[in-house]
């Protein structure tokens, strides 16, 4: 079974990855990219077979390490 783990900084979290993001978008002629927030998606291929148990396992996974939850929200899609 797989999962994929969406991780982006809570509104109010200064993001300068995507505000570099942002400049050098502008400098390639990109116009009218007015903010851009950055993030990282994590795969897992997991042996769990039950869906349920692989969601809770991932969020686990979350909280206590692939995801800094005072700084960072996160999304588990189990696929």
């Amino acid at each position: 079974m797989k999962a994929r783990v969406h991780v982006t900084l809570k509104a109010g979290v200064l993001d300068p990855q995507g505000a570099a993001v942002r400049h050098s978008l502008g400098a390639l002629g990109f116009e009218g990219v007015e903010r851009v927030r950055q993030g990282k998606v994590i795969e897992l291929e997991l042996a769990e077979t039950d869906a349920a148990k692989a969601e809770a396992s991932v969020k686990d996974m979350c909280e206590k390490l692939l995801s800094n939850t005072v700084i960072e929200n996160y999304t588990v899609e189990i696929l």
